[in-house]
């Protein structure tokens, strides 16, 4: 049996981080899509 949540806080840190990058990206990238949209309808 495979535990959901690992017991090694340095797993757990690890993805914490990998979460918020991959968050922060994809924020990132919204915020550049939707400013390339404005600059092609102008």
């Amino acid at each position: 049996m495979v535990d959901l949540i690992p017991s090694d806080p340095v797993i757990i840190a690890m993805v914490l981080v990998l979460l918020s990058l991959i968050f922060f990206l994809y924020l990132l990238l919204r915020r550049t899509v939707l400013e390339f949209r404005e600059g092609m309808d102008r």
